[in-house]
């Protein structure tokens, strides 16, 4: 792991060295913030709470993460930087955690600078802070999810845009797994052990879980399992290409 500071220090301040950042971080506070007081009926709800806020973060997350995450390594193979970047003296896996540890903090920077909207319902109410917290850290746990998917597929090829319909693809999946939309597909013929097991890779299950100030062993596992499993993917796919190289 030597070396994956380097790594991550370049990797942060290129996100703020190019329009992106800019870009990622103004579509998603306009459209988390639309999104809460229009489809979600902020002040309507009569609510000191912040429900309307974070329970439109996965789709956002949909299609805003695998727009990080496509160039994560597919800009370096198109521009020819991935060959010199694996000649530098790191471990493949410290360059892998670096540059994915840079673009889960730029995204975690994005998402506290929304803090505006928890002053507000502070001064409009009194709500639950620790379930706000709360519901931060599974919005933070959930983008590391959807970018570590994001980060394995954008080492597999070297077009972007491939990288962005296959990691919104598998997140939608993802997501998907626990809704009727997916579960009616095994109900009639698959044992209930496999439609549970189905339900249990389900994104919204174990975010919404979280999302209600619960925060369990099993919801932190799973997260964090899936974004060290989808590393380990990275890893694998960057070293092969290395030693081919």
């Amino acid at each position: 792991m030597a070396g994956w500071m380097a790594i991550f220090k370049r990797e942060l301040f290129s996100y703020f060295a190019t329009p992106v950042a800019l870009v990622f971080m103004v579509v998603f506070l306009v459209l988390s913030g639309a999104f809460t007081f229009y489809l979600g009926d902020f002040f309507l709800r009569d609510q000191a709470d912040l429900q309307s806020f974070f329970i439109y973060h996965p789709w956002l997350f949909l299609f805003l993460i695998p727009a990080i995450s496509m160039r994560l390594w597919a800009e370096d193979r198109r521009s020819g930087t991935f060959e010199l970047l694996l000649t530098l003296p790191v471990s493949t896996f410290a360059v892998v955690f670096g540059k994915f540890l840079a673009a889960w903090i730029f995204i975690g920077l994005t998402l506290a600078m929304t803090f505006p909207i928890w002053i507000t319902v502070n001064y409009l109410g009194a709500p639950d802070n620790g379930v706000i917290l709360a519901g931060y850290l599974a919005s933070f746990l959930m983008a590391g999810s959807y970018l570590s998917i994001g980060a394995a597929l954008s080492a597999l090829t070297r077009n972007q845009i491939i990288a962005f319909v296959g990691t919104a693809a598998i997140c939608f999946l993802f997501m998907a797994s626990g809704l009727p939309l997916v579960q009616n597909l095994f109900f009639g013929w698959a044992p209930e052990a496999l439609v549970s097991l189905v339900a249990s890779f389900s994104f919204l299950g174990h975010f919404n879980s979280i999302l209600k100030g619960v925060i369990e062993g099993r919801d932190l596992l799973f997260f964090i399992s899936l974004i060290a499993f989808w590393l380990f993917v990275n890893y694998l796919i960057v070293n092969l290409k290395r030693e081919a190289g």
